[in-house]
């Protein structure tokens, strides 16, 4: 197996979900969300990339999931964030 660009990208992708797990666990409720959303956006875009270059098709698939689950799961959070004021 060798290692190619998109390889590099994916792995560049998820050094960035360390800030944003740092954010989720330090901040408070309303920092935590908007992190836990940068977080799903980055995890789809690393799913895509590693997609492309290992050229396979079901990675892609599941990065799509994974963006309707992460908006459809920030909906449901900031709902309750609301209700809790």
């Amino acid at each position: 197996m060798s290692v190619t660009i998109w390889h590099l990208a994916a792995i560049a992708l998820l050094v960035g979900l360390g800030p944003c797990g740092w954010v989720c666990v330090r901040r408070g409720f309303a920092e935590g969300l908007v992190a836990s959303q940068l977080a799903g956006t980055v995890a789809a875009l690393a799913l895509l990339v590693l997609a492309q270059g290992e050229v396979r098709q079901p990675f892609a698939d599941l990065a799509l999931i994974l963006i309707v689950l992460s908006f459809v799961g920030s909906l449901v959070a900031a709902r309750f964030l609301e209700e809790s004021r």
